[in-house]
């Protein structure tokens, strides 16, 4: 197969790309593929580490308020479109994949334009504005949550989870909690707040650490690498008992979940493939922040399935998050269901479901 993929700017659109390419060159290995990616993304030092050849565009997001930058940013969108029609017609690719982001809409969209089989995979229940815009005229749309189905034309969407579910159900965990001080055989809460940390998750759980203290659980709190030496700091006149270890970051998270007890953080779609691939217990604090308040309706999909427990950030604090913790990590059974029924909303098989869809259209 040739393949183009494009998917910028966050991880949510990028590790979904490179779970599809994974596992198309372990069913293909003399497939070729082409990364389209955005300059200011985070996609370029990802994708060219792993050895896949990469183009950038440039191109940007329309503001949402009036502002003569969504001049630049249409000026920008239709020269992307001119050259991934380039792109297209040098590479010749059998199919050209979308996983989200500003830099998947110019080149699905020049794809389409081709006469060139796409599809667009979207991650979240709510559908972003590029996912939107592309609808109208790719072939084929994939989803991660079946909320999504009824926001693009119906013919042509299947559910088919989250790509990165699949590469975290697969992967072999070697690590244990006695690598960062902590023991292997006491049930382990991880608190994490995204790669870049959350200010409202960090003082909550700064406020805890006491109680944290007196628990026969233990406690691995993730700050996010920009946000440590602030945690440090707070924690600096409280002390911190040998069950909780703070730390800036886990480089390879997959790698740690399987380990995970329970798992408190935001609801990210990312997030959310990997917790129910896996089937880990969960206490979500969706992120106010996002676009259309998408990862409170993400967090719902598993609240109503029974699988997490949500607080609301406006809600957070050390006496909320205590409560909840202590909820599921003194009662294994409720644990255990909980799991289970995350278990049952994974989708582990989301690339192969992709790329035979790809397959159906190449025919």
């Amino acid at each position: 197969m040739r393949l183009i993929i494009s998917g910028g700017g966050t991880g949510g659109h990028i590790y979904p790309a490179l779970a599809i390419i994974e596992d198309l060159m372990k069913q293909e290995p003399d497939s070729k593929v082409l990364y389209v990616g955005s300059k200011r993304g985070l996609e370029g030092s990802i994708v060219e580490k792993l050895g896949i050849d990469f183009v950038s565009l440039e191109i940007q997001g329309f503001k949402r308020s009036l502002s003569l930058e969504n001049f630049k940013t249409v000026s920008l969108f239709l020269k992307s479109v001119k050259q991934s029609k380039k792109i297209i017609r040098d590479f010749k690719p059998d199919v050209v994949i979308g996983t989200g982001g500003y830099v998947s809409g110019a080149v699905v969209y020049a794809a389409a334009r081709a006469k060139v089989p796409t599809i667009i995979h979207e991650q979240n229940s709510v559908v972003g504005l590029a996912n939107k815009f592309l609808s109208h005229f790719v072939d084929k749309i994939g989803i991660g949550f079946k909320e999504a189905a009824d926001q693009f034309p119906k013919q042509k969407v299947e559910f088919v989870g989250n790509p990165r579910a699949q590469q975290v159900a697969n992967m072999k965990s070697t690590f244990k909690w006695s690598e960062i001080g902590l023991k292997d055989d006491v049930p382990t809460v991880l608190i994490f707040g995204g790669s870049q940390g959350a200010p409202k998750i960090n003082n909550a759980v700064i406020a805890a650490i006491p109680q944290f203290n007196q628990r026969n659980y233990q406690v691995a709190f993730v700050t996010g690498k920009g946000r440590y030496d602030g945690v440090v700091q707070g924690l600096n006149k409280i002390n911190v008992n040998d069950n909780v270890k703070v730390l800036p970051y886990i480089d390879n998270m997959p790698n740690v979940l399987p380990q995970v007890h329970l798992i408190v953080g935001r609801s990210g779609a990312t997030s959310i493939a990997e917790i129910t691939a896996l089937g880990i217990p969960a206490v979500l604090i969706p992120s106010p922040y996002v676009t259309a308040d998408h990862q409170t309706k993400n967090t719902m999909s598993l609240v109503n399935n029974h699988a997490a427990v949500m607080i609301k950030e406006d809600e957070l604090n050390s006496d909320s998050l205590i409560r909840a913790i202590d909820s599921l990590m003194t009662d294994e059974e409720k644990r255990a269901s909980m799991a289970a029924s995350s278990k049952q909303m994974g989708v582990t098989d989301s690339a192969d479901r992709i790329l035979t869809i790809a397959r159906s259209l190449m025919n």
